[in-house]
Protein backbone atom coordinates (compact mmCIF):
# COMPACT_ATOMS: atom_id res chain seq x y z
CA UNK A 1 0.00 0.00 0.00
CA UNK A 2 1.19 3.06 -0.98
CA UNK A 3 1.28 6.30 0.79
CA UNK A 4 1.56 9.74 -0.45
CA UNK A 5 1.48 13.23 0.58
CA UNK A 6 0.12 16.35 -0.95
CA UNK A 7 1.00 20.27 -0.05
CA UNK A 8 -1.47 23.17 -0.41
CA UNK A 9 -2.02 26.76 -0.17
CA UNK A 10 -6.04 27.09 1.39
CA UNK A 11 -5.64 30.48 1.29
CA UNK A 12 -3.85 33.75 0.46
CA UNK A 13 -4.66 37.33 2.41
CA UNK A 14 -2.79 40.33 0.88
CA UNK A 15 -2.90 44.38 0.66
CA UNK A 16 -5.13 45.45 -2.32
CA UNK A 17 -2.88 47.93 -2.68
CA UNK A 18 0.30 46.90 -3.37
CA UNK A 19 -0.26 43.52 -3.66
CA UNK A 20 1.74 42.30 -0.62
CA UNK A 21 0.54 39.14 1.16
CA UNK A 22 0.92 39.34 4.91
CA UNK A 23 -1.11 35.58 5.71
CA UNK A 24 -0.85 32.43 4.15
CA UNK A 25 -2.86 29.48 4.92
CA UNK A 26 -1.40 25.89 4.16
CA UNK A 27 -1.89 22.25 4.83
CA UNK A 28 -0.55 18.89 4.34
CA UNK A 29 -2.18 15.58 3.92
CA UNK A 30 -0.83 11.65 3.67
CA UNK A 31 -2.91 9.44 2.43
CA UNK A 32 -2.76 5.24 1.35
CA UNK A 33 -4.20 4.31 -1.89
CA UNK A 34 -5.59 1.44 -0.16
CA UNK A 35 -8.93 0.88 0.58
CA UNK A 36 -9.90 1.79 3.59
CA UNK A 37 -8.35 5.31 2.88
CA UNK A 38 -6.14 6.25 6.11
CA UNK A 39 -4.99 9.92 6.20
CA UNK A 40 -3.19 11.86 8.44
CA UNK A 41 -3.15 15.80 7.86
CA UNK A 42 -1.71 19.12 9.30
CA UNK A 43 -1.46 22.77 8.65
CA UNK A 44 -1.45 26.42 9.81
CA UNK A 45 -0.96 29.96 9.17
CA UNK A 46 2.27 32.04 7.91
CA UNK A 47 1.96 35.67 9.12
CA UNK A 48 4.45 37.82 6.22
CA UNK A 49 5.74 41.08 6.33
CA UNK A 50 7.09 42.02 3.06
CA UNK A 51 8.74 45.34 1.62
CA UNK A 52 7.28 46.29 -2.16
CA UNK A 53 9.89 48.20 -2.89
CA UNK A 54 12.50 45.64 -2.25
CA UNK A 55 13.44 43.95 -5.60
CA UNK A 56 12.73 40.43 -4.11
CA UNK A 57 9.28 41.70 -3.71
CA UNK A 58 6.89 39.62 -5.84
CA UNK A 59 3.07 40.97 -5.93
CA UNK A 60 0.36 39.04 -5.25
CA UNK A 61 -0.67 38.31 -9.19
CA UNK A 62 2.61 37.31 -10.10
CA UNK A 63 3.22 34.64 -7.07
CA UNK A 64 3.21 30.72 -8.05
CA UNK A 65 2.33 28.30 -5.67
CA UNK A 66 5.80 27.03 -5.59
CA UNK A 67 6.73 30.13 -4.20
CA UNK A 68 4.33 30.13 -1.80
CA UNK A 69 5.26 26.82 -0.67
CA UNK A 70 8.22 27.62 -0.84
CA UNK A 71 8.04 30.66 2.20
CA UNK A 72 5.98 27.85 4.19
CA UNK A 73 8.73 25.27 3.68
CA UNK A 74 11.39 28.04 4.87
CA UNK A 75 9.45 29.06 7.73
CA UNK A 76 8.92 25.54 8.76
CA UNK A 77 12.58 24.99 9.39
CA UNK A 78 14.47 24.17 12.79
CA UNK A 79 17.48 25.95 13.26
CA UNK A 80 20.56 24.81 11.15
CA UNK A 81 17.70 22.67 9.08
CA UNK A 82 17.05 24.31 4.81
CA UNK A 83 13.31 24.24 3.69
CA UNK A 84 13.89 21.44 2.00
CA UNK A 85 14.61 18.99 5.17
CA UNK A 86 11.76 20.62 6.66
CA UNK A 87 9.51 19.78 4.05
CA UNK A 88 10.97 16.31 4.04
CA UNK A 89 10.50 16.08 7.56
CA UNK A 90 7.07 16.76 7.58
CA UNK A 91 6.21 14.59 4.95
CA UNK A 92 8.00 11.89 6.53
CA UNK A 93 5.47 12.59 9.64
CA UNK A 94 2.79 12.06 7.98
CA UNK A 95 3.71 9.07 5.73
CA UNK A 96 4.67 7.37 9.57
CA UNK A 97 1.32 8.81 10.90
CA UNK A 98 -0.40 6.93 8.23
CA UNK A 99 1.67 3.57 7.86
CA UNK A 100 0.94 3.53 12.07
CA UNK A 101 -2.63 3.97 10.99
CA UNK A 102 -2.37 1.18 8.95
CA UNK A 103 -0.36 -1.31 11.21
CA UNK A 104 -2.94 -0.72 14.08
CA UNK A 105 -5.95 -1.79 11.81
CA UNK A 106 -3.96 -5.12 10.58
CA UNK A 107 -3.71 -5.72 14.17
CA UNK A 108 -7.48 -5.02 14.81
CA UNK A 109 -10.72 -6.82 14.71
CA UNK A 110 -14.26 -5.78 15.07
CA UNK A 111 -17.41 -8.28 15.32
CA UNK A 112 -18.38 -10.56 17.97
CA UNK A 113 -16.91 -13.60 19.34
CA UNK A 114 -20.23 -15.52 18.38
CA UNK A 115 -20.59 -14.71 14.73
CA UNK A 116 -19.44 -17.55 12.31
Amino acid sequence: MAITTEWSINNMVHVDTDGGVILVYWSIIGKSDGDPVYTASDGGKLKLEYDASSPDFTPYADLTENQVLGWVWDSLADEGETATQAKERYEAARVAKVQAQIDRAAEESSGFPWET
